[in-house]
């Protein structure tokens, strides 16, 4: 089997983008453009902040939090995570994120790599880490809008929930997957 087009000829070029629709998490675009065949084409994006997700590990356990959900419209058992606020690297990011909403500060922080949530129509990078050598400080620093629990759960639980309606995520799949990748090889 061949393929039909190379790699430039996928290419499209943005030739304009027009702000729709700019929000406190994401700002709604519509750009025009254009194939290397000449077709013109509308789209839909979303620029955003890059996101992290730390996967926080004392000995079997990671540090999970609860909290709600707007579009889901429930409670949510996810890995601690937020944006990577302006003059911030993703792993300072990481380190504040995992202080604010679980207490906990890391000696040991390690990258497991980057995705974007959806290529489609999506144009931010979720940054993903793993935490070790927890200091339980006991005292979160949460958003005003921000309200959640934190307690820890087994790995092997974690493992066998995800997917759940609690644990429904697809980016906490995604982050389980590249701590599995990392511990398969030899990363920590």
């Amino acid at each position: 089997m061949e393929s039909q087009f190379s790699d430039k000829d996928m290419e499209w070029n943005e030739e304009s983008k027009e702000i729709l629709l700019k929000t406190p998490i994401a700002t709604v675009c519509q750009t025009l453009s254009k194939s290397s065949e000449g077709l013109e084409n509308r789209y839909i994006t979303i620029d955003s902040r890059d996101w992290v997700i730390v996967l926080p590990v004392k000995d079997e356990n990671f540090i999970m939090v609860k909290q709600w959900r707007h579009g889901e419209k429930c409670l949510t058992v996810e890995f601690p995570g937020g944006v990577v606020e302006d003059g911030e690297s993703p792993a300072e990011s990481a380190r504040r994120e995992l202080k604010e909403e679980t207490g906990c500060e890391s000696k040991k922080l390690v990258y497991l790599g980057k995705m974007n949530p959806n290529p489609a129509f999506m144009a931010n990078h979720v940054h993903f880490f793993a935490a070790f050598d927890l200091q339980e400080t006991g005292v979160q620093n949460l958003d005003k809008d921000e309200f959640l629990n934190y307690f820890s759960m087994k790995k092997g639980d974690v493992y066998k929930e995800i997917g759940s309606l609690q644990m429904s995520h697809a980016l906490m799949a995604t982050a389980l997957l590249l701590y599995k990748q990392a511990e398969d090889f030899n990363k920590f």
